[in-house]
């Protein structure tokens, strides 16, 4: 009877021992899994911490070891040339040059800024002279040596200085003589002819006074004239830019045109 007993309690536990096998070997192979499984995810991890931070710094140290090794190379050499020429390393020279180069910008700025003119006391005139060189007045001087000319009784000249001020400097005209001409060609008081044409200096078309429909039209036409036809060495009647030469071809039939023109501008600078 007990027997029976043993071999029904071995009979059990054999059939008991395969499933314990079983759950055990399924443990272990899903821990082994798991396991695996994290040293995937950690293999991952690192490698990807290689490809963001370790791989980027060792190219930056790189970069800037070679940067290093050719700004003490590019050191060394300056240092030869200094030893070897007794002159300053190129360094020094190009801040030097480069200070140089803005001082003379500054300079530049300043003298655009604020230009020099000459004073009324050091105009001068002559027959000869260049009637391309403009006087060297300001505006303001130009205006005050105009409202001395007695002459101009009807103030024509001096209510339209401006105007002739700024031709005579966008046509490099000498103010002066822009102003002799006038005076010359239609007289200090500007003779009713010439006032009803706007025709300053006499410019003439079929045998008539060419008209004009304004003060400023007239003048500006004038200054453009005198400098396309008679002062560029490219105008159709340039001889020269001195009075007689104007001359040649702006009154070639009037001798005393040149001291007519004079006299007026004498008037100015007296």
């Amino acid at each position: 009877m007990e027997n029976t007993k043993v071999m029904q309690m071995t009979i059990k536990q054999l059939l008991i021992l395969p499933i314990i096998i079983i759950a055990i070997l399924t443990t272990y192979i899903q821990l082994k899994n798991s396991k695996a499984t994290e040293i995937s995810k950690d293999m991952e991890s690192e490698t990807q911490m290689v490809k963001n931070i370790g791989r980027q710094p060792i190219e930056r140290i790189r970069i800037e070891t070679k940067s290093e090794m050719q700004i003490q190379a590019l050191a060394k050499r300056e240092i030869t040339y200094s030893k070897v020429t007794g002159r300053e390393s190129l360094t020094q020279r190009q801040k030097d040059e480069a200070k140089l180069e803005e001082v003379k910008i500054e300079l530049e700025e300043v003298l655009i800024a604020e230009p020099t003119y000459k004073t009324i006391e050091e105009v001068t005139i002559s027959k000869d002279m260049d009637l391309t060189k403009r006087t060297g007045l300001s505006k303001e001087d130009f205006k005050i040596l105009i409202s001395r000319v007695k002459q101009d009784k009807t103030k024509f000249f001096y209510n339209n200085s401006d105007i002739i001020y700024d031709l005579c400097e966008e046509y490099q005209i000498n103010e002066i003589f822009f102003c002799g001409l006038i005076s010359a060609e239609s007289g200090w008081d500007i003779v009713q002819s010439h006032r009803k044409t706007h025709n300053y200096i006499s410019l003439m078309s079929k045998g008539k006074l060419i008209k004009y429909s304004s003060v400023e039209e007239g003048l500006r036409v004038a200054a453009q004239k005198l400098h396309d036809n008679y002062l560029s060495e490219d105008g159709k009647y340039y001889e020269g830019k001195t009075l007689e030469a104007v001359r040649t071809n702006f009154c070639p039939k009037t001798a005393k045109w040149v001291d007519l023109v004079y006299n007026g501008m004498e008037k100015i600078v007296d």
